[in-house]
């Protein structure tokens, strides 16, 4: 009987003794890292003139951004392309363009503005799908106060994991595209799966294939809005089969003229600032833990009554994609074998869309339908208008993209 201790002890050291040595076998970190952003965005149909209030990332159609960055120096020139699959029906390759004065390009993307109007008014914080209005809400905010520690509290935001990819300046070498000598539009029967090639003279060999699950991510398409008898805003969306969540933000104007009002359709409170780009996976799957990202499962949120003085204001959705992770080689499985990494992959996916709280809205990846399910001859006209360039995908902060777009609706 004495020696049952022992053998469990035993048992538990032979246990504890693989990942311990996994722990301990040198990585060197990839001479190359390639990543692609890739967006689908169902932008603002249906909403005539609304498209110059709109931050230049938020309008609609399917985008990629490619950035490559390396440890290593160009052999002459820096020069380098990504060969495309034909599915992409946008040529043979895309050109990897080294910035003109990229380190100095990096320092000033970082700079604040010199000056800023600060706003006047108040800010309302409201949260969570529902018809009614929660207890506890909704959170004021004086926008004299922002900038102190009470304004600070009230518009925190969850801290989420995020991956530094390349970028000017942080890598020896870089490249991206669209770039000054190619930033053509994406085209809307565009696919990204295929084999992957990207060569450069600063990069080893990049060859990687992309699947069904990471490709571009269907549009965001919403139901009509319509209002419960409640007085809520209901509203629906189409499931998009590759999502693994999604989150809802919206911004109008409060009871008082000088109001901003702000909700998120967390079910804690949530601004929602840092959520509304890509997440990693992990990250997704956290926050849906803790009740801040919808399920992929949910296709309905009810943005509760009384929260907007009219019908103006703005909703921003977002699904997240899952991303695919490559690196060359894989990782040894003997432990003491270094892991001489040669180029890392990551292709990163999102669908966005937005849409006003307004009855009977068809805007926000929806199109509008005639007799006998025809479109109808506006949104018809719109789909055959010619493309425009290819713009970066980009991340919005709700906060400030719905105080400048007040701004203009309201005058201020």
């Amino acid at each position: 009987m004495k020696r049952l201790p022992l053998i469990l002890s035993t048992a538990v050291l032979a246990a504890l003794a693989s990942p311990l040595a996994a722990q301990t076998q040198q990585v060197k970190p990839p001479i190359a890292v390639y990543w692609m952003s890739v967006e689908t965005n169902a932008g603002m149909g249906g909403m005539p003139g609304m498209g110059a209030f709109m931050p230049a990332g938020m309008q609609g159609g399917k985008r990629m951004k490619l950035d490559l960055g390396s440890s290593q120096n160009a052999s002459g020139s820096p020069r380098g392309a990504h060969t495309i699959p034909p599915t992409l029906a946008m040529g043979s390759s895309l050109p990897l363009l080294t910035p003109e004065g990229q380190r100095a390009q990096a320092s000033r993307t970082d700079e604040q503005p010199d000056t800023f109007e600060r706003p006047q008014g108040r800010m309302l914080i409201y949260w969570g799908c529902g018809e009614a209005i929660r207890a506890g809400q909704p959170v004021v905010v004086d926008f004299a106060k922002m900038g102190t520690a009470e304004g600070s509290k009230a518009l925190r935001s969850r801290n989420v994991s995020r991956q530094t990819g390349p970028a000017p300046g942080r890598n020896r070498t870089y490249g991206d595209w669209p770039n000054r000598e190619s930033s053509i539009a994406v085209p809307q029967q565009a696919s990204l799966v295929g084999d992957h090639n990207v060569a450069a003279n600063y990069s080893p060999e990049i060859n990687f294939s992309i699947g069904e699950r990471h490709d571009f991510m269907a549009p965001v398409a919403f139901d009509p809005v319509r209002k419960t008898p409640a007085g809520a805003f209901q509203v629906k969306w189409q499931s998009i089969p590759t999502a693994i969540g999604y989150f809802a933000t919206a911004t109008g104007q409060g009871e008082n003229q000088g109001d901003v009002v702000m909700w998120s359709s967390s079910e804690v409170q949530e601004m929602g600032h840092a959520l509304m780009d890509y997440l990693p996976p992990a990250e997704v799957q956290r926050l849906i833990r803790e009740r801040v990202v919808m399920t992929p499962q949910t296709t309905e949120c009810a943005v509760p009554a009384g929260i907007f003085r009219n019908e103006g204001a703005m909703l921003n959705f977002i699904g997240y994609g899952e991303e695919l992770n490559v690196v060359h080689p894989p990782r040894p499985t003997n432990p003491k074998q270094v892991w001489e990494q040669q180029y890392a992959v990551k292709v990163r996916l999102k669908s966005t869309g937005m849409t006003m709280l307004a009855e009977g809205d068809t805007g926000g990846g929806s199109r509008a339908r005639g007799p006998a399910g025809r479109e109808a001859p506006q949104q018809a006209q719109e789909r055959s208008a010619p493309q425009q360039p290819a713009r970066a995908p980009a991340g919005t902060d709700p906060v400030q993209d719905g105080i400048n777009v007040l701004r203009g609706i309201f005058g201020r």
